[in-house]
């Protein structure tokens, strides 16, 4: 699905988990989010590190629903945000919630609109999981 309207569901009928196995198998440093990877490099051993916008992107690419966004805490002070979707059903689902592995609090989530067409924020990264997603799935 190259070049196209990435904010409309694919037509390819996929499971949750295949693209929850397709997605975790696709995290690399070179997706990880820069700020966060500032605040803590990516490893292998916390491989959702930094990819909660990317992931949701990528998820609700291929189920709709809605995105989500809450605040991310530590100690008080806050870290950044924290992306995960809502799918169509009312299920709430989150591939990167257990990166918060030194206390975080991730404040409610409220829906947010995704603007038409590719994300301008962190394009690169997202296109990188995207088209690894897509290869692992043999899209």
């Amino acid at each position: 699905m190259s070049g196209g309207d990435m904010s409309a569901p694919t037509a390819v009928s996929r499971t949750l988990d295949e693209i929850a196995r397709a997605v975790r198998a696709s995290w690399a440093a070179d997706t990880c989010a820069p700020d966060d990877a500032a605040r803590a490099p990516w490893t292998a051993e916390n491989p959702a590190w930094g990819h909660c916008d990317v992931t949701a992107l990528v998820v609700h690419d291929f189920f709709g629903g809605e995105l989500l966004c809450g605040e991310v805490f530590l100690d008080g002070e806050q870290q950044g945000f924290h992306w995960w979707n809502r799918l169509a059903s009312g299920e709430e689902t989150d591939l990167t919630r257990d990166q918060f592995r030194l206390g975080q609090t991730v404040t409610e989530g409220r829906a947010v609109r995704r603007p038409p067409g590719r994300p301008r924020h962190r394009a690169a990264e997202y296109a990188r999981l995207r088209e690894r997603v897509e290869a692992r799935l043999g899209a």
